[in-house]
């Protein structure tokens, strides 16, 4: 009998452990299928991830288009990808993208970020599920889908600011071609119809006067006079045409000596009475290419004011405030609305503006202009000296 109820205790000793050791196995199970889950869902995370990554690597595949796949990624990516839609904005209403995935309805369940670029919210990302599911840390979602549709929006983000760069550069070397030819056009037109044809005709006059019959004792002075008069101003065209393509002695005099010879070279031709003050400029050196852009920059404003301001002064100002350099343009002349032709001003494809305000975001400055009708024009220079003082 002893030995019955011991093999009966052994029995169901055994019998709980074996029901402790099925326990165990199955949390392991759970566990491993958990773990597994999780596994899987990572891999997807990194599979939507990389496949942007390798989206963005195709130079030829236009923003909608990518939009479109990337939102098909997102989908698989999510726990329940059969009943997952997305949604991808980008841009303004008028000019933006908005694409959606073909299954796409608004629901109860979703998520979404923000597309950012450099501050400014340009769009956004939503994921949303077409039927409810077991709540988790978000709603139905995951952390980490969280986690993956912030990381994805990030890309987008750098994806779209790659997109307006090279839309941005596009345009610089459009215009940079343009302005290139233009400027050929204008110098192959001063040299042909203004200075070959001037030293044509002076060639022909200095040929006459060795043609008989001779001009007179009396005469002769004057015809050279007037010849010399003639070449002499063939001598200021060329003059005038080399300083409007480099300077002269401006690495040699300085910036604000050779502006001032500039402005006043620049009344002496136009008419226009131009005022030019410097002050705190003593002992500061600049670099070659501060000082070609900031001399440039006032040679524009200064054509301007003589093309299209109908003024008769201007002044120009460059002050050293420490940590900018002033620069102020400021004529007498008829003036602009500035808020009606706010977009024309803001594209800055007339006057040279375009030019003005992309030689200023290169020395890291800014640019303004205030303007009335009737109450001139003032351009307003603001330029950092920093990291400008030891050459160029």
């Amino acid at each position: 009998m002893h030995d019955s109820r011991k093999t009966k205790a052994q029995l169901s000793e055994e019998l709980t452990l074996l029901r402790d050791s099925q326990a165990r196995s199955a949390s392991l199970a759970r566990e491993h299928d958990l773990v597994l889950r999780a596994l899987q869902e990572r891999v997807k995370e990194l599979n939507c991830l990389y496949g942007i990554s390798r989206l963005s690597q195709n130079r030829e595949l236009a923003m909608d288009e990518l939009l479109r796949q990337v939102a098909a990624l997102v989908c698989q990516s999510w726990q329940y990808p059969e009943i997952t839609c997305a949604r991808i904005r980008l841009g303004g209403p008028e000019d933006g993208l908005d694409i959606t995935t073909r299954n796409y309805k608004r629901s109860p369940w979703g998520q979404s970020s923000a597309i950012v670029i450099q501050g400014e919210r340009l769009g956004e990302i939503e994921v949303r599920y077409l039927e409810p599911r077991p709540k988790c840390d978000e709603g139905p979602f995951l952390r980490e889908e969280r986690n993956l549709l912030d990381a994805v929006a990030d890309k987008l983000g750098r994806l779209a600011q790659a997109a307006r760069t090279e839309a941005q550069m596009l345009v610089l070397s459009r215009e940079l071609i343009k302005a290139q030819e233009n400027e050929r056009l204008r110098i192959a037109t001063e040299l042909h119809d203004h200075l070959a044809q001037d030293l044509a005709a002076l060639k022909m006059d200095l040929g006459g006067l060795l043609d008989p019959p001779a001009p007179s004792a009396e005469d002769l002075p004057r015809e050279l006079a007037a010849l010399a008069d003639r070449l002499s101003g063939a001598i200021t065209a060329i003059r005038d045409l080399a300083y409007d393509l480099l300077p002269p002695g401006l690495e040699d005099l300085g910036l604000v000596r050779t502006l001032s010879r500039y402005c006043a070279d620049f009344a002496k031709r136009t008419g226009l009475a131009v005022d030019f003050f410097a002050d705190g400029m003593e002992g500061l050196r600049l670099g070659f290419e501060a000082q070609i852009n900031i001399y440039r920059m006032i040679q524009e404003s200064l054509t301007n004011v003589r093309k299209h301001a109908k003024a008769d002064q201007v002044t120009v100002r460059i002050i050293l405030s420490h940590p900018n350099i002033i620069v102020r343009i400021e004529d007498n002349g008829q003036g602009v609305d500035l808020e009606k032709r706010q977009e024309e001003f803001r594209e800055a494809r007339r006057m040279g503006l375009w030019g003005m305000r992309e030689r200023v975001r290169l020395l890291g400055g800014t640019i303004s202009l205030r303007s009335r009708p009737g109450r001139g024009m003032l351009v307003h220079l603001e330029i950092p000296v920093e990291n400008r003082n030891n050459g160029a």
